[in-house]
C-alpha cells in the first residue's frame, strides 16, 4: 500500500517494502506498549484488508504539539465508500471515551482536499493559526504546506 501512487500522492515519496516494515513495526511496538495505534481497517463482507486507521503521536515538532493525532490511510479499489469515515469515527470515539482525550487533532497537505473532508465529516474543525510547513518534507516541495484540524471532546 505504501508503494501505491494513488494513496501516497500527498506523500514526499513512495516507501519500499523495507521502509514500510521498519514502520509497521514502530507501529506494533507503540501499540504493545500503549494498547492502542492505528488499526487494520478489514471489509466485513470478505475480510479483505482496506487500510488502517487510528490514533497516533507525531514525532516532529511543529506549533501544535504535542497532540494525539488521528490518521488513515486506504487502498484506491476502497475509496469514496465510508470505509475512512465509519473506521475514523470509531476512533474518535475511542480516543475520547476511553483514552479520555480532552482534543485530537488531524493534519494533512494543504493539497489533500478528500482527507480534508473526512476530517469536516468526523466534526473536526480547521484550526488555520495551527497550519505548518511539515519539517520532515523537504523545502520547495508543493507538500511543505500542512492543514490542521482539531477535535475537542
Amino acid at each position: 500500500m505504501n508503494a501505491h501512487p494513488q494513496v501516497m500522492e500527498f506523500f514526499p515519496a513512495l516507501w519500499t517494502r523495507e521502509e514500510s516494515d521498519t514502520v509497521f513495526d514502530k507501529f506494533q511496538v507503540f501499540f504493545r506498549d500503549r494498547g492502542w495505534g492505528l488499526w487494520a481497517i478489514e471489509e466485513k463482507s470478505t475480510g479483505n484488508y482496506v487500510g488502517f486507521t487510528g490514533l497516533n503521536i507525531p514525532s516532529f515538532e511543529a506549533p501544535f504539539l504535542p497532540a494525539i493525532e488521528i490518521g488513515w490511510r486506504l487502498l484506491p479499489e476502497f475509496w469514496n465508500k465510508g470505509f475512512a469515515t465509519e473506521a475514523a469515527l470509531e476512533s474518535l470515539r475511542f480516543g475520547f471515551d476511553v483514552l479520555k482525550l480532552a482534543e485530537i487533532v488531524s493534519f494533512t497537505a494543504v493539497g489533500n482536499v478528500k482527507s480534508q473532508r473526512i476530517m469536516e465529516k468526523i466534526g473536526m474543525q480547521r484550526k488555520q493559526e495551527w497550519d505548518f510547513l511539515h519539517p520532515r518534507v523537504p523545502d520547495g516541495s508543493v507538500l511543505k504546506a500542512h492543514v490542521v484540524y482539531v477535535k475537542s471532546k
